[in-house]
């Protein structure tokens, strides 16, 4: 697929997307519900961009997002009765945000696209991310079963992203992990990330201390 250099934006205060996954969306504002009938009977394309800062000041206007984000092609598009739809997007490539156009009720941008990088990790990483999975998952009491992910039935680049996307932390974290240059090194943040999880959890085992956003 040729991606064009113009997408239509859709800023979330908590979905970080990530290649290769899939994201249900309910989508009820009117902006957004015109972007989606623009992107169905277009390209069938659209941006996510986490917000941030003070972006409840200005909600309904243009609050500040981060630059980079992923574009999702719509797989899915339902329209509800009262014109709300839910869509699925399945993520396709990483971008960067250059400047932002003013020509239509929803956000629209000129972005950058983020070149491929290899889909394979480097020897060993993807065990070790494994292994700090698994004990996560138990220092949370829940139970670790050997699904195809954790086996390796699924390719590296799938791996890690669904990991990324699902990972219980901040919007924030998840943010900096999309932000890797390359597969290796999100995959190395990821694991720093599970890592500090792990020490949270070992010195306040009844539960974590509240952070910032």
């Amino acid at each position: 697929m040729t991606l064009p250099d113009v997408i239509p934006v859709f800023p979330l205060p908590n979905v970080v997307f990530f290649p290769r996954m899939p994201l249900p969306l309910h989508v009820f504002e009117p902006r957004y519900r015109a972007m989606v009938r623009d992107a169905s009977h277009g390209g069938r394309l659209i941006g996510m961009a986490l917000l941030r800062g003070e972006w409840q000041q200005d909600y309904y206007g243009t609050p500040p997002i981060f630059a980079t984000g992923t574009v999702g092609e719509m797989v899915r598009v339902e329209e509800l009765s009262d014109g709300r739809f839910n869509i699925v997007l399945l993520g396709l490539r990483e971008f960067t945000i250059v400047r932002e156009l003013g020509r239509a009720s929803y956000r629209e941008a000129v972005v950058e696209w983020r070149p491929p990088t290899s889909p394979a990790l480097p020897g060993g990483t993807r065990a070790a991310i494994g292994s700090l999975v698994r004990r996560y998952l138990a220092q949370l009491g829940r139970k670790v079963d050997e699904d195809d992910l954790l086996r390796g039935s699924v390719d590296d680049e799938t791996f890690v992203n669904f990991l990324a996307q699902h990972l219980d932390v901040m919007p924030v974290e998840k943010q900096a992990l999309l932000e890797a240059p390359t597969l290796a090194e999100r995959a190395r943040r990821l694991a720093d990330v599970l890592e500090f999880r792990l020490e949270e959890l070992r010195v306040h085992p009844g539960g974590t201390p509240s952070r910032g956003n």
